[in-house]
C-alpha cells in the first residue's frame, strides 16, 4: 500500500474588508512574543495568520462555530486594539460579542430605563420602523419592481404619524411586512446547470419568509432565507457591539418585548437596516449563481450554510456597522434628551460616526457598500472573473448551443408561410421588370461588359450599400457583393449604376 502522507496543508489567513473568519475545528487565538496567533480549518487543511499590534488592518474577528480555544491574553490584544469579536453559529444564532464600549454613564442607563415613561420610546420606536417601511417601500419599486407592493406598503408608513402607542406601532410594522415579503414569494433563485437534477424544488424559489419547520423564520427551509438569517445575525451582532459602544444596554428595549435571552434593544435598532440587508442579497442571487456546495441539507430538512460561504457573508460585518452607527448615536441622543436641563445642555460623543470631529474638520462621511459578491459559473459553478457569466469551457459549449438554436430558429423562419409569399413576390417583381426591359429594346446595353467592368464597377466601392440595395431593389447581401465585385448584376441594372457612380456613355 503506498505511504500516506501526513504532512498539512497550510495557507494564509487574509483579513478582508476589515474582517478575519475563523471556522472549522482546533480553532486557536493566542499570543505570542507580542503577535496574535490566529489558527483555524479542518484536519491536515489548516490556515494561520500572525498580527502586529501596529498596520494589522483588523476590526472585526469572527468565529463561527464552538470547537477551538481563545486565550486571555489574546482577549485584552484584541480590547487594547479596539477590535470586536464575534462569535456565530451557522443557523444564524448569536452565540457572543465583545467589542470596545463606552465608560457607564448611570444617567444615560436611567433614561433608558425610564423610556416608556418619558415618551422617547414611542418616539425611537416610531422612527425606526419608519425607516424600516420606507427601505422595504425602496427595495419593493426599486428592486422587485413591483409598484403595487410599495405603494401598499408605503400607506402603511404614512398610518405611522397617527399611530399612539408601541402596540399600534407593532401592528403597522407586521401588516407592511406582510405585504413586503409576498412580493418575494415568488422570486427564482438561479444555480448552475449542471446540478439542477440535484436542487430540491423549494430551494429554486425564495417562497415564504416563514420556514414551514417552525412557523417562524427560525430553521429556515431554503437557502436564500438561510442566507438572510445568517445576514441578520451579523447585523444584531454589529447592533450589540454598536450600543455597547454609545454606554447602551442592550437587552433593555424600547420596541420589542422583554424576553429572555435576547437583545432586544439590539433587535429595535437592527429593524432601520434590515432593508439594507434585504437589497444586499437581492442583488446577489439576482444577478449571480449560488453554488450547490454552499448548502447543505439536515435531518429535519432546515437547510444549513457552509462555512465557504458564511465566511464570505461575514466579511460584510463593517457594511452593517457603518449603517447602524448614525442611528445608534440617535437614539443615544434621544434618550439623553429625556435627561434634567443641566444634563441635556452637554452633547452627547459621537463615538461611532465621529460627526462632530468631521463637523469641526468640515469633513464629509464617505459612502461605504457591502462587498460585492463572489461570481461563479452559471452552467458549472466554479469561480470566475468578475463581469463574466461562464467559465472558458462551458463558455464554447454555450456558444456552440446558441448556435444551433439561432441556426434552427432561421430555418424555421426562412420556410415560414410568411416568407414562401415574400419570396414568390419577388421573383414576380423581378420577372415582370425582366419583361419590361426586354421589351424597352435593351437602351442600357449602350453600356458594354467591358465598360461595366473597367469603369462602373470599380467606381461603385465609393457608393453606400444602401443606396444601391435602394436604387436596384435588391437585398442588402447582394448590394455588399455588388459593390465589391463579387457578383455582377443583370445588364438591366448597369444603366442605373451608371448613373450613381456619373458615367456617361
Amino acid at each position: 500500500m503506498p505511504e500516506i502522507n501526513a504532512q498539512s496543508k497550510s495557507a494564509s489567513l487574509v483579513s478582508r474588508f476589515g474582517t478575519i473568519v475563523l471556522d472549522g475545528y482546533g480553532i486557536q487565538a493566542r499570543v505570542q512574543s507580542g503577535h496574535l496567533i490566529l489558527e483555524d480549518g479542518i484536519a491536515q487543511d489548516r490556515r494561520s495568520a500572525t498580527l502586529p499590534r501596529v498596520n494589522h488592518g483588523l476590526r472585526r474577528l469572527v468565529i463561527i462555530g464552538s470547537e477551538g480555544n481563545i486565550s486571555l491574553a489574546a482577549l485584552r490584544w484584541l480590547a487594547d486594539q479596539k477590535i470586536s469579536l464575534t462569535m456565530l453559529e451557522r443557523d444564524g444564532s448569536v452565540l457572543a460579542t465583545t467589542g470596545p464600549v463606552s465608560p457607564s454613564d448611570a444617567r444615560l442607563r436611567r433614561a433608558q430605563a425610564l423610556a416608556h415613561h418619558s415618551g422617547a420610546a414611542l418616539t425611537i420606536s416610531r422612527e425606526l420602523i419608519r425607516q424600516k417601511i420606507a427601505g422595504q417601500e425602496r427595495v419593493a419599486r426599486e428592486r422587485l419592481n413591483n409598484s403595487t407592493v410599495a405603494d401598499a406598503v408605503a400607506r402603511f408608513c404614512n398610518r405611522l404619524d397617527s399611530s399612539i402607542d408601541l402596540d399600534m406601532i407593532r401592528t403597522i410594522e407586521s401588516r407592511a411586512a406582510q405585504e413586503y415579503w409576498s412580493a418575494w414569494r415568488a422570486l427564482s433563485i438561479k444555480f448552475p446547470t449542471n446540478c439542477l437534477s440535484k436542487i430540491p424544488d423549494h430551494w429554486k424559489t425564495f417562497g415564504t419568509r416563514d420556514s414551514p419547520l417552525t412557523g417562524s423564520p427560525r430553521l429556515a427551509a431554503n437557502p436564500v432565507n438561510a442566507m438572510l438569517n445568517y445576514l441578520y445575525a451579523i447585523l444584531e451582532s454589529e447592533s450589540r457591539l454598536a450600543l455597547a459602544a454609545v454606554g447602551l444596554d442592550p437587552g433593555l428595549g424600547v420596541l420589542h418585548k422583554d424576553t429572555v435571552r435576547r437583545d432586544s434593544l439590539a433587535c429595535d435598532l437592527m429593524e432601520a437596516v434590515r432593508p439594507d440587508v434585504d437589497a444586499f442579497l437581492f442583488d446577489w442571487f439576482a444577478n449571480q449563481t449560488l453554488r450547490r456546495e454552499w448548502f447543505f441539507e439536515q435531518r429535519d430538512g432546515s437547510c444549513r450554510l457552509m462555512a465557504s460561504l458564511a465566511a464570505k457573508l461575514s466579511e460584510t460585518a463593517m457594511s452593517w456597522h457603518r449603517l447602524v452607527a448614525p442611528w445608534t448615536e440617535w437614539i443615544a441622543h434621544t434618550l439623553w434628551s429625556t435627561s434634567s436641563t443641566k444634563e441635556r445642555a452637554k452633547p452627547r460623543p459621537t463615538r461611532l460616526t465621529q460627526s462632530h470631529r468631521r463637523e469641526v474638520k468640515g469633513g464629509v462621511s464617505k459612502a461605504h457598500s457591502a462587498p460585492a459578491p463572489e461570481t461563479v459559473c452559471h452552467s458549472c459553478g466554479i469561480p470566475i472573473r468578475r463581469g463574466t457569466k461562464f467559465c472558458r469551457p462551458c463558455s464554447l459549449e454555450v456558444a456552440k448551443n446558441n448556435m444551433i438554436k439561432i441556426a434552427k430558429i432561421g430555418r424555421q423562419r426562412t420556410h415560414s408561410l410568411d416568407a414562401q409569399n415574400q419570396r414568390s413576390l419577388k421573383r414576380r417583381k423581378d420577372s415582370a421588370a425582366l419583361r419590361a426591359w426586354e421589351q424597352s429594346g435593351n437602351v442600357s446595353m449602350a453600356i458594354t461588359e467591358t465598360d461595366y467592368a473597367d469603369k462602373i464597377q470599380p467606381l461603385l466601392r465609393e457608393i453606400s450599400n444602401s443606396l444601391i440595395m435602394s436604387t436596384l431593389d435588391v437585398s442588402l447581401p447582394y448590394a455588399v457583393s455588388i459593390r465589391h465585385g463579387q457578383r455582377r448584376p443583370h445588364p438591366r441594372h448597369w444603366q442605373a449604376l451608371a448613373g450613381l457612380v456619373e458615367f456617361a456613355t
